[in-house]
């Protein structure tokens, strides 16, 4: 969507929107520690965040690529920054593909700052002067694609002090095809609103956005304002310099500066406040939690559906999904990106060539061996490994090799037998209660337009030892509303389903069918198989191959089942957590001794129900316990 539709949208329903800007890390391991925080600060509610772009493309490709995530994996509306200082129009050619590939339809036109070896600004030979130039560029290339934003200067460039010269320049930027306007940083509000009053004076109408600075530190709060040449109000330099080495102090008292600032700006009729985050959440979350703008369970992030949608290019209308990935929103996206395409926005099936194949982003476990074996200890026993499962139920867990992200409140409702069922040795992955036709406003359970009414049936998925399989299978199969998959890491697949798709989340809205956003079926279940042992399996290694964890959580990997359990009565008249009463997980507190030694494959399948689709693996016996 349009940065300019979303600020309507806004104003039209009476919200203040915000919205976060974010640059290219050096490394690697920055970048991926980066994505989890705009995947984290996605919960404060932007309208979209902006991705800068180095002088003379410097990190163009990362910019690119960072769009690309943002835009698909994590659901970010994103702009980019496109510069044309030192760019050739190749370059831009190529970033604006990138960007329209990526599905963002936002592009922040600048003329950027010189290269840091030369002193003075030029142009390319085969480039672009000025912005405006680069913003008419861009309009007669792609039409209306792209929402062109533009810079603004209310106390003068770097390279020119005349405010009033500048004004006539953005007045030209607005002229050539621009849509919106933000602005360098600035501490001194009463000059702000007089500029913004001067553009208006000078015709230009579209709506404008302050570039809001967090107080982080005072060394950094001095020498931003000194290199941007910054005006501080002399109040602001009294109430700071008693503390400037106090950090605590300072971002209390910057967080109360800079909101009472945002006040200011919105009683003058500001609508939207941009935040330059320097890629960190916490002066720009006390900022927002001091203005009262941080989401809340009354005024909630709308959720279109059970899980973040995709903003990817010919992905957002997608509006099914598999429930294996809900915990794992950006493996699923890596993942299933180079999948054929398949009627109706589905998937694919086994037939087709890209099926099963795993994409190297995002489906490894995230973080060091060192930081996972403090997270998750050094599990000797089943009973160890147990532990972790319950630690991560009861909220002392940021996260498990399986889920992301930490436990939600959805769980509560069944929070309790999901940690009897894990301290008896059974390993829950993923779980959801059922519920008959609550509103879908509600805070925890609601999701897709107001006024209408969402279900779900209840879902089990859990890791269970081989030799309890025969026994669990029976129980299931005794009661003709469940419905199950079960599976191993070499490709044996039991299951009493149709091999069509089960809707385990549905809504009903004013006017539309029936939406049925969450699924479970064979085929994605098969290609989950493949990722749930892998992050198993990253897990074990994580630790010494000669160590007692590593050979456990190795075993385990071997020789447990995945299972998935579905009650396809929503009203849930059946406790699913009744199928594993008087099953024993044995030797549950002996510790993992000696040597694995290699599983025995064996040709043919078991005697239960079978699926001849097993992602190109041959069917395998389990080593048995």
């Amino acid at each position: 969507m349009h940065v300019s539709e979303k600020l309507s949208q806004n104003e039209a329903a009476g919200r203040i929107g915000i919205s976060f800007e974010f640059f290219p890390p050096k490394t690697a391991q920055g970048v991926q520690n980066l994505y989890d925080r705009m995947d984290r600060m996605h919960g404060l509610g932007p309208s979209f965040i902006d991705v800068t772009w180095g002088a003379g493309g410097r990190l163009s490709d990362l910019t690119c690529e960072m769009v690309n995530v943002a835009q698909s994996v994590y659901g970010l509306e994103t702009c980019m920054h496109l510069t044309c200082t030192d760019m050739a129009q190749e370059k831009v050619d190529d970033a604006l593909q990138a960007a329209y590939k990526a599905g963002c339809t936002n592009i922040l036109a600048l003329r950027g700052d010189p290269p840091r070896e030369k002193e003075v600004w030029e142009a390319t030979d085969d480039g672009f002067r000025y912005a405006k130039d680069l913003v008419k560029y861009i309009r007669e290339k792609y039409g209306n694609h792209f929402c062109i934003g533009v810079g603004g200067y209310p106390e003068g460039a770097d390279d020119n002090s005349d405010v009033d010269l500048l004004i006539d320049h953005l007045k030209e930027k607005v002229d050539a095809g621009s849509t919106f306007v933000v602005t360098q940083m600035f501490y001194n509000t009463e000059n702000f609103i007089q500029w913004v009053q001067k553009c208006r004076a000078k015709g230009i109408t579209v709506p404008i956005i302050p570039g809001i600075m967090p107080i982080q530190t005072y060394a950094a709060f001095i020498r931003r304002a000194n290199w941007t040449k910054t005006q501080i109000p002399p109040d602001w330099l009294e109430a700071l310099e008693p503390v400037k080495n106090d950090d605590a102090a300072v971002k209390q008292i910057g967080k109360r500066l800079i909101a009472d600032m945002c006040r200011r700006l919105i009683d003058s009729g500001i609508k939207h406040l941009h935040f330059y985050t320097m890629n960190l959440a916490q002066s720009t979350q006390l900022v927002l939690e001091d203005l009262q703008l941080m989401p809340t369970a009354e005024t909630p992030i709308p959720r279109p559906l059970p899980w973040r949608p995709s903003l990817g290019l010919n992905r957002r209308e997608e509006d099914v999904r598999p429930i294996f990935w809900r915990n794992r929103n950006s493996s699923y996206i890596a993942r299933t990106q180079i999948w054929d395409e398949f009627p109706n926005g589905r998937w694919t099936d086994s037939r087709s060539p890209a099926f099963g194949e795993l994409d190297a982003y995002g489906v490894g476990i995230k973080g060091t061996n060192e930081q996972n074996i403090k997270l998750w200890g050094e599990p000797k026993s089943i009973r160890d490994l147990a532990e972790v499962f319950v630690r991560f139920l009861e909220g002392q867990l940021d996260r498990l090799p399986w889920s992301d992200s930490p436990i939600t409140p959805e769980t509560n409702a069944i929070k309790d037998p999901l940690v009897e069922l894990n301290k008896g040795g059974f390993l829950t992955i993923n779980s959801q209660p059922a519920v008959n036709g609550v509103k879908s406003s509600h805070p925890i359970y609601g999701w897709g337009p107001k006024n209408g009414f969402v279900y779900q049936k209840a879902y089990l998925e859990l890791l269970i030892p081989a030799y309890l399989i025969d026994d669990l299978i029976s129980r299931i199969e005794a009661n003709e509303d469940l419905t199950y998959h079960a599976v191993t890491k070499y490709g044996e697949l039991r299951t009493n389903t149709r091999d069509s798709p089960n809707a385990l989340t549905w809504g009903i809205f004013a006017g539309r069918e029936v939406v049925q956003p969450t699924i479970v079926e064979t085929v994605s279940f098969l290609a989950w198989k493949d990722e749930a042992y892998q992050l198993g399996e990253d897990w074990a290694k994580c630790h010494d191959s000669a160590s007692s964890s590593r050979k456990l959580l190795q075993s385990v990997m071997d020789s447990w089942y995945l299972v998935n359990i579905v009650n396809n009565d929503f009203h849930n008249t059946y406790d699913l957590f009744e199928l594993f009463k008087g099953l024993n997980v044995k030797d549950i507190d002996v510790e993992f001794p000696g040597e694995i030694s290699e599983p025995k494959v064996q040709n043919g399948t078991t005697n239960g129900t079978t699926n001849g689709a097993t992602n190109g693996t041959t069917p395998a016996q389990p080593v048995k316990n």
